[in-house]
């Protein structure tokens, strides 16, 4: 009897443990494919609640504390009036070097050849500084003068004055620029998506709302370089904080009008280190002394490389690190018919995701 009970109380509790294991990696599953289906979302609440929302008002900086900027600073630019005639709703500053001709042609030939997306006008324009070589300079002449979208400042473009190409840019786009509602920054290297940006900014705001945004990958509680040998170099005296600000990699990020306005302001009229901090860097500081925080969106890449998928580059704003062949054969795909299902969006954005982390994780074993 016992013998026959015990085997009764085995076979009832295998019975249970089997539905309980079944019931568990159902549980998993599910919770494994609603991650992989939403990992956008959850990546955006976990940036979220890490990120600092601590501002320190600094004092108002008087619009006369920043002078406009004028043509004469500019050895090559469009027309002046060249926003005026566009009236974009969103205009695209493309930061290059001089010697980038076939990475901005790729970009005139995809992305920055579009004027109207989504019922509403854009524009791209490119940034360069000065060439060395005074061959390149007489190419970026005739470039200039056959496609007109080339902003030249008074600089030597080099990777040390990156931020100086920036505070140019900023400065051009409140002089000639002030009624577009957005401006993006983009390097030469990436792959833009102002469909998927127009999509975003109406999900998540009105399209026509004043305020400020600063919109991009953001970094967290990064520290300051202090390795001499390095090109991110930055020794305590020129920043002597053990962190910087949150502030959106400078791969891409986005500014509305008002936001262009206040950190403009703040960087011209802020004293400028030697060295510079990192472009991206200095726009965060802006931003933090013009009392204006980053948001975070994942879809616009800065961390791991994203690998490619039709319908996760649909979905995407910004993809970095792509050859202009590349550049020209993905958007050529992607704008193919027929065009990708939410479910097949979600699902290729979970995977491309997870493989950009996966590839991460593996480089970084590789490297070490």
């Amino acid at each position: 009897m016992v013998g026959r009970g015990l085997w009764a109380w085995k076979h009832r509790f295998g019975k249970r443990s089997r539905r309980l294991g079944l019931w568990s990696f159902l549980f998993l599953a599910t919770a494994a494919l609603l991650a992989l289906l939403f990992v956008d979302f959850i990546e955006s609440w976990v940036t979220s609640m890490a990120m600092s929302t601590v501002i320190d008002h600094p004092p108002i900086i008087p619009l006369q504390s920043a002078p406009p900027s004028r043509p004469e600073e500019f050895l090559l630019m469009p027309s002046p009036l060249v926003c005026q005639r566009a009236k974009p709703y969103l205009f695209t500053m493309v930061t290059s070097a001089p010697a980038n001709q076939r990475a901005r042609q790729a970009i005139r030939d995809t992305w920055g050849g579009e004027v109207e997306v989504r019922g509403l006008r854009v524009m791209t324009l490119f940034m360069v500084g000065v060439a060395s070589d005074p061959g390149l300079a007489k190419l970026l002449i005739e470039e200039a003068r056959e496609h007109g979208d080339l902003i030249q400042g008074c600089f030597l473009d080099t990777y040390p004055n990156l931020t100086r190409k920036t505070l140019s840019m900023l400065g051009w786009a409140r002089r000639f620029c002030p009624k577009a509602h957005y401006m993006a920054k983009v390097d030469d290297d990436v792959l833009f998506n102002p469909s998927a940006l127009l999509h975003f900014l109406n999900k998540s705001r009105n399209p026509y709302e004043e305020g400020d945004l600063y919109l991009g990958r953001v970094h967290l509680h990064v520290a300051p370089d202090r390795d001499p040998e390095s090109k991110h170099y930055l020794p305590a005296g020129a920043y002597p904080h053990s962190v910087f600000p949150d502030y959106c990699s400078g791969t891409t990020y986005v500014l509305s009008r008002s936001a262009l306005l206040k950190i403009s302001l703040a960087a011209s009229a802020s004293p400028l280190s030697t060295p510079l901090p990192p472009e991206d860097v200095f726009v965060g500081l802006c931003a933090r002394a013009a009392g204006v925080l980053p948001s975070h969106c994942p879809l616009f890449s800065g961390g791991p490389g994203v690998p490619y998928g039709r319908c996760c580059y649909q979905a995407m704003v910004s993809i970095h690190h792509i050859p202009p062949r590349d550049m020209l054969l993905y958007w050529a795909d992607v704008n193919s018919s027929p065009p990708c299902s939410w479910l097949s969006v979600r699902a290729s954005l979970g995977m491309c995701k997870v493989r950009a982390l996966l590839g991460s994780a593996l480089g970084l074993e590789q490297g070490l």
